[in-house]
């Protein structure tokens, strides 16, 4: 056994190195898998692992290393950067001389650049480097499309209670890496906190584990709540989970339940989301789904907003709750919004239609001469029944509200 090995913290000493000790994820690396066959075979074509934190992305990329005959690599994208790839390069290079294949795990690959995303691309494509990558963020949006369309991408999902739950048990019952030398005393129940609080990351949930256990050998819910002080709310205000969870909102409104409205919005003030941002998606829902069903939702909206400047957190909270529930409660109308998408397509497919002549200013004489204005017909003088034409002619007989 290393002798350096508690110095590490407890999550990397108690990782495994084969799928059999691999506790979640049967959707990916379960059996007949395509994953599993994979790494088994020592076959694995290039891929990414996306998932949310503690979901097991690093882990698999270690049971590979242990696996594979070929010579495996790891950085992070975090602190390394297009030089430490080109030496990357020289040595896979050096590899497939010896005929020896090369896999490059790159931790966090979203954090890397376009620049530095190119530079791996040819590596990966022409087959010098088979390429892991992993990260928390929809690769759709934060890997280059042509690095992504050279590897499979496998979605691993939040780590269950009971999948924590095991992950925690087998930390207290490994006796050469885990906790079972300290004999700590712990119920089920307490156990069950942990797992409950870790939100499906099971780094958190031995972190938070280990850390108690240097606190105290008879383990109580007390010791957990004090150590952690505040749940791991899972809501990262610049990744997916940020625009998951406003989509959420938008839509709950949509169909007038309340309830969701209300959750949704608690999970993102309580996460530490601006108020200022949800109060402008609340303007505009105001109008978007609300519009001329109730003209007062664009005014409760605007007042929402100005009242949440005023005072912030944790004050507002309250402000934002009625604006929700009350555009939730709200009869609904897209008719603005369906309307304006028509007028655009026109706009944008028919181009600049000239103006009608009556209806156009005429501040020069040069203008009046040409007919600018001429024939128009005061709205005021005819008592608003006045019959003209305001759109261009090719549009004349156009309803955008049908």
């Amino acid at each position: 056994m290393d002798k350096n090995i508690y110095h590490k913290p407890l999550a990397d000493r108690i990782r495994p190195d084969s799928l059999e000790n691999f506790f979640g994820q049967e959707g990916v690396v379960g059996e007949d898998k395509l994953l599993k066959k994979a790494i088994e075979s020592d076959q694995l074509p290039s891929i990414i692992l996306w998932g949310p934190p503690g979901s097991g992305k690093t882990t698999l990329a270690f049971i590979i290393a242990k696996q594979t005959k070929s010579d495996f690599i790891q950085m992070s994208a975090v602190s390394g950067g297009l030089k430490d790839l080109r030496e990357i390069i020289a040595k896979a290079e050096e590899n497939e001389r010896l005929n020896i294949k090369t896999i490059l795990f790159i931790d966090e690959i979203h954090r890397w650049n376009k620049k530095q995303q190119d530079g791996l691309l040819p590596h990966v494509e022409g087959g010098l480097i088979t390429f892991i990558g992993a990260t928390t963020e929809n690769p759709s949006f934060e890997v280059r499309s042509a690095l992504l369309s050279r590897c499979r991408t496998f979605v691993l999902e939040k780590l269950s209670e009971e999948q924590i739950t095991q992950i925690i048990d087998n930390a207290l019952t490994d006796n050469d890496k885990g906790l079972a030398k300290l004999k700590l005393k712990i119920k089920p129940e307490v156990i069950e906190l942990i797992a409950n609080i870790s939100n499906g990351d099971a780094r958190t949930a031995l972190n938070i584990l280990e850390y108690v256990s240097t606190i105290t050998k008879n383990i109580k819910e007390e010791h957990v709540k004090d150590a952690v002080q505040k749940s791991h709310l899972m809501y990262d205000k610049n990744g997916e989970e940020h625009y998951n969870i406003i989509s959420a909102l938008h839509k709950a409104m949509r169909g007038s339940d309340e309830n969701a409205s209300l959750y949704w919005l608690a999970r993102m003030l309580e996460a530490g989301e601006d108020p200022l941002y949800i109060a402008r998606r609340v303007v505009r829902f105001a109008s978007e789904d609300i519009g001329l069903a109730n003209s007062k939702a664009l005014e409760q909206a605007v007042a929402a907003y100005n009242a949440c400047h005023f005072i912030g957190m944790p004050e507002c909270n309250v402000i934002l709750a009625q604006a929700v529930i009350y555009m939730a409660k709200c009869p609904k109308s897209n008719q603005l919004y369906t309307s304006y998408k028509k007028a655009a397509k026109d706009v944008h497919e028919l181009g600049n239609l000239p103006v009608p002549l009556h209806i156009r200013n005429a501040p020069t004489k040069l203008m009046k001469d040409l007919g600018y204005g001429k024939d128009y017909k005061y709205s005021p003088n005819f008592d608003y029944n006045e019959k003209q034409q305001y759109l261009p002619d090719k549009l004349k007989d156009k309803d955008y509200f049908k």
